[in-house]
């Protein structure tokens, strides 16, 4: 393999183990003789336990255990599953009732582990099962987005786990009342699941006196330090690995119940122990994402200057909160709560809800594409309610070049901006001039054709901090250690490229390793588009501590100032001298030194500040009126960066995202019936997009470098995702306005667009 150019469209080299079926992922690397587990979960949404009796499945062929939350409990083990908390309006603590590992006394959601069947094979494990004697008393059960019903929880005597909010409510109160124009807009944000390739797993051993927890999740920190505590170990007992992953999207980014019980059941058995999710099962017990409701208000003066936004939104929890659910649809979504537009007068107000369903946390983009869409939906029926150009009324409260660097109304500095470049590049790219004839063409062959904007901008999360190492290895590769988790993104072949960009080795010589807790002592994982800019950051510390050795090393050898050996991205030079080496020639004069110390390096390094991705979506529908399919006929892209590491990888990022947007507004929709079972638990019944679903792309970027690092990059990761939602339902709605359909809530499905266009079509007569 050639080396890398820097920044260039690179091909995956992981994808070459992928594709030939060789990928080591949780479920083909557990133990061949580790035991099976399989969960006993709840058939019903919201009852009282009234019987337990595991005996008889105890005693089944092959079972070498039936774990229960009463089991747990005698050995110890903690059984709550944490959750980050809000603070309320006035002060208070929100609510953070106790979330069970395995259901005690009372069952919340259908899917709600309450037992673990461990046997000898995943059939035994599986019959045995059907020996749990379960009954119960039927409780209510509370579906509504709304207070009230039987409460799940004695904290939340209503079912409202929290009322929070941000910003002026009463100047916000004040512009509205004097207003020269109110715009306002109730949007429903869907629930989806988020259906992963490869669903959730783990398997767990014990190996001389130490756990080892192998799960294919987003890092494997978090779950090393709950493990421990759950487990009463030491952090040095534990160990977490994190193998190849088919997707997270954020869903695997939390602990789940089914890892604590096979640590335990490995440890007491002392056999390893293997969990593997079935699809409908993952369906049940797998993290939701999105469902909420906002009712969203702009103010505007008689030019059509925005001067305040107000949202006040409800958002489902589910039956317990979630690790990061709380903060999801409150501080995440305020990250970007005005978008790019020059607002300073909001206010936001969310009420948590706890339902009976499975639990909703993050899911690509986490807070931020539920911002966006809600903001991007009102500007577009803003723009349709005052007569205005959507364009026009998006450029006219651009935040201006000049004001950056910008602080929002909530507290995020933008470093800076070209909103306005963006969006005509995007303009141009989506050949918006021509969508005229386009309209024509689909209404002679009885089509209805719309167009739809979402200028996006995103915040990106995570941990500031990350940490790499690079160790020279004695058969000529080179080694990086880093704390981030590639969950399909393709971070062996972009970690390597930049570590050979700054340092000369061969990108084929350079092995990325991650994912292991023993040996890499602090990591933030993935999530929140943080990998590329985090990681980065500290591979250049990293190479900074490498070059400043060898410095040091080859001062002595060329019996130069080490001030004045200088590297030119290739080799060392010095004045003077005719050797010139490379990184590898250098550790391999170290090594013959004896020079050990130098095989390692590491950093651990900082970001302080946070880059803003942002772009335009630009997407065209055509609606069969006849049967109320709808179809993304055309989908451009122009987005802002900054500096890419690798061109190609970043359209696939966006590609990925989109797709996920696409689906969420076209297809994808969660069921429950009035007594909260699940009716869409299968691929039969929940539709994620189809390659029929989207058409080609048209992605090109319009790059502004970032001032928060010095790689001038923005994270992409989810920006996706981010910028769809709203596109494509801006364009619907552009489709069906004509018919006289004011408001429709995603997903839109033929059979709801259908209706819409017949109730409309009544209420015109």
């Amino acid at each position: 393999m050639e080396k890398f150019g820097k920044s260039q469209s690179v091909t995956r080299v992981e994808d070459v183990r992928f594709l030939k079926g060789t990928g080591r992922y949780v479920d083909d690397i557990a133990p061949v003789h580790a035991l099976h587990g399989f969960v006993f979960r709840s058939p019903v949404a919201h009852a009282i336990i009234t019987q337990l009796d595991v005996s008889a499945a105890r005693s089944c062929a092959g079972v070498q255990a039936v774990i229960t939350a009463e089991d747990l409990r005698e050995a110890d083990v903690d059984l709550h599953i944490e959750a980050t908390i809000l603070k309320n309006l006035d002060g208070s603590r929100a609510a953070d009732p106790f979330r069970p590992v395995l259901a005690t006394q009372r069952v919340r959601f259908v899917g709600e582990p309450i037992a673990m069947v461990i046997a000898q094979t995943l059939e035994q494990a599986r019959d045995a099962a059907e020996n749990i004697v379960f009954e119960y008393q039927d409780l209510p059960v509370h579906l509504a987005l709304k207070a009230g019903g039987e409460p799940l929880h004695e904290e939340a005597p209503d079912n409202i786990a929290f009322d929070w909010g941000m910003g002026d409510q009463a100047a916000t109160e004040a512009v509205f009342e004097t207003a020269a124009h109110r715009v306002a807009l109730d949007i429903a944000d869907n629930r989806i699941i988020v259906a992963s390739i490869e669903p959730r797993g783990c398997f767990a051993e014990w190996e001389e006196d130490r756990l080892h927890v192998s799960v294919n999740g987003q890092g494997v920190w978090p779950t090393k330090s709950r493990l421990a505590k759950m487990l009463k170990l030491s952090p040095e007992q534990v160990r977490v690995t994190n193998p190849d992953v088919g997707g997270g999207f954020g869903m695997k980014g939390m602990n789940y119940p089914e890892t604590f019980v096979c640590a335990h059941a490995a440890r007491v058995l002392q056999r390893p122990v293997r969990w593997m999710s079935e699809r409908t099962e993952a369906m049940l017990s797998d993290n939701a994402g999105r469902d909420l409701t906002s009712l969203a208000e702009l103010a505007f003066d008689e030019n059509h200057k925005m001067l305040a936004y107000r949202v006040t939104s409800k958002c489902n929890l589910g039956a317990y909160n979630s690790q990061y659910a709380q903060p999801i649809q409150t501080e995440l979504f305020a990250k970007v709560l005005m978008g790019t537009y020059d607002v300073q007068t909001t206010w936001l107000a969310v009420k948590g809800v706890f339902t009976n369903t499975t639990q909703v946390d993050a899911y690509r983009g986490a807070g931020r594409p539920e911002a966006i869409f809600v903001l991007e939906r009102l500007m577009d029926h803003a723009a349709r309610e005052l007569n205005v150009d959507p364009l026009a009324l998006r450029r006219k409260n651009f935040i201006a070049p000049d004001a950056f660097p910008y602080r929002s109304a909530t507290g995020e500095v933008y470093d800076v901006g070209q909103f306005a470049k963006v969006l005509s590049h995007a303009e141009a790219s989506a050949d918006m001039n021509g969508f005229v004839n386009r309209k024509q063409k689909s209404a002679m062959a009885g089509k209805l054709r719309g167009l739809g904007l979402c200028y996006y901008i995103e915040s990106i999360l995570g941990d500031k901090d990350e940490s790499a190492k690079v160790i020279f290895k004695d058969d000529g590769m080179v080694d990086i250690l880093v704390g981030t988790q590639s969950n399909g993104q393709g971070h062996e072949t972009v970690f390597a490229q930049f570590l050979s960009d700054q340092t000369g080795i061969p990108a084929d010589h350079i092995r990325v390793v991650q994912g292991d807790s023993d040996l890499i002592a602090r990591g933030g994982g993935t999530g929140g588009s943080r990998s590329g800019t985090v990681q980065a950051n500290a591979t250049l510390q990293t190479v900074a501590v490498m070059q400043k050795a060898f410095r040091a090393f080859l001062s002595d050898k060329l019996d130069v100032d080490a001030d004045q050996i200088v590297f030119d991205d290739e080799r060392f030079r010095a004045p003077g001298s005719n050797l010139s080496p490379t990184f590898l020639e250098v550790a391999d004069m170290a090594r013959a030194a004896g020079r050990e110390d130098l095989m390692q390096h590491s950093a651990y390094a900082v970001l302080d500040s946070r880059s803003f991705p942002n772009g335009a979506h630009i997407c065209e529908v055509e609606i069969d009126p006849d049967t109320g399919a709808v179809e993304v006929a055309r989908y451009s892209v122009v987005d802002d960066f900054g500096n890419l590491l690798n061109p190609m990888l970043v359209e696939g990022q966006v590609h990925g995202g989109v797709a996920q947007g696409i689906g969420q507004a076209i297809s994808e929709h969660v069921v429950y019936d009035d007594q909260g079972q699940l009716l869409s638990a299968s691929f039969m019944d929940y539709a994620v997009p189809r390659a029929k679903d989207v058409p080609f792309y048209q992605f090109e970027t319009e790059p502004l470098p970032t001032t928060t690092n010095v790689m001038g990059m923005k994270g992409c990761g989810e920006a996706g995702t981010v910028g769809a939602l709203a596109a494509v339902s801006n364009a619907v709605h552009d489709a069906l306005s004509c018919r006289g359909v004011r408001q429709l809530d995603m997903p839109f499905t033929p059979l709801r667009v259908w209706e819409a266009l017949n109730q409309a079509d009544v209420a015109a007569e």
